[in-house]
């Protein structure tokens, strides 16, 4: 295999239950070594696709290649892969240790080869010192990277992981999420993962591929898909907050438009009669170094202006705002993303 080649190849794989679509026309080339993270809202069919790489569904359409080889059909213990899961699957009567090297004790790995790559993953995984203890001696956090460790002495070059952070607390998640993408860089392995959280795609992904009702709707890299989302359903779901949208004809000189998209930080506040929307404020949200400042207008959904600092704007004030033309972002009656010129000839 070439390194031009795809590590992971899938091509038009389709899978469904009584007629029910799970997934349709799943096209995916993954490169040796990257991290993919599978991204949308419960249901959209990114769990399905993960199973469908390990070997734990079969597809009734499509091809899977792992490495060069057709993987469609094999078992999971046939495809070279590990897999983490939310529910940490570790055994409540065995000690991390034991947890750990439970797979190499079934493949009959040598002892000395087994200690070997126990302390190797206990040093990465900062496990060390926590060997004797059982599962229910460990913090969430900690029973996750004992997880993690068990993937590690896996060995093995694919490393599959469906929402492993979901059962966390949000500071222990934004340490854990840290602690992951060093492992997959450390270990030059490929990593799939699921998420429903945009912060840790967009945080750890080299490509994020984000789906809705078993179709992708972009494939990228995450500045792809913030800054040149494929259509509004990728601008709305990717940045906090999200894109605004402006139906037809709210924006002077944009008539034609049939939607146009804006981005708070692309947002100011302008002096009265100086702004080219005119906005009621409907919330103020403040976070620490700024403040996010929903506003409401016929027409749009989402528009909020981001300021410095601590803002308090009661509730039902005006606001006008403005922007620069070349942040707006432009979509046609399907909600695809288009250039101006070609939104104004069409509508």
């Amino acid at each position: 295999m070439t390194d031009k080649e795809p590590f992971v190849h899938v091509e038009n794989v389709a899978k469904r239950w009584n007629g029910q679509l799970g997934v349709e026309r799943i096209d995916l080339s993954i490169p040796r070594g990257s991290f993919v993270a599978l991204l949308g809202p419960s249901g959209c069919g990114k769990s399905t696709t993960l199973r469908l790489v390990s070997g734990l569904e079969l597809p009734d359409e499509g091809t899977i290649t792992i490495d060069g080889r057709n993987v469609t059909a094999a078992a999971p213990s046939e495809r070279n892969l590990s897999m983490v899961f939310q529910s940490y699957a570790l055994f409540p009567h065995l000690s991390v240790a034991e947890n750990v090297i439970f797979g190499l004790k079934v493949r009959k790995v040598a002892p000395a080869e087994r200690r070997e790559k126990l302390q190797r993953a206990l040093e990465i995984t900062g496990l060390v010192g926590y060997e004797n203890r059982k599962p229910g001696e460990l913090s969430g956090g900690q029973r996750q990277r004992v997880a993690l460790a068990r993937a590690i002495v896996a060995n093995q070059p694919l490393c599959l992981m469906d929402e492993p952070l979901s059962n966390l607390d949000a500071k222990l998640r934004a340490s854990v999420r840290k602690d992951i993408k060093k492992l997959q860089i450390d270990l030059g392995i490929t990593v799939i993962y699921v998420t429903h959280d945009q912060t840790e795609a967009m945080s750890m992904a080299d490509m994020v591929v984000l789906m809705k009702d078993g179709h992708i709707q972009q494939t990228g890299a995450p500045e792809d898909l913030y800054y040149r989302p494929a259509n509004t359903f990728v601008a709305e779901f990717v940045g906090a907050p999200p894109m605004a949208l402006l139906d037809r004809g709210i924006l002077a000189g944009y008539e034609g438009a049939p939607k146009i998209g804006l981005r708070a930080e692309n947002l100011r506040v302008a002096e009265p009669g100086q702004g080219r929307l005119i906005c009621k404020v409907t919330e103020c949200e403040f976070l620490g170094s700024e403040t996010f400042i929903g506003l409401e207008l016929e027409g749009a959904r989402g528009l909020t202006v981001a300021m410095p600092g601590l803002k308090h704007i009661p509730q039902g004030e005006k606001l006008e705002i403005t922007f620069a033309d070349e942040d707006l972002h432009f979509f046609d009656e399907a909600g695809v993303r288009t250039t101006r010129r070609s939104a104004v000839l069409e509508a």
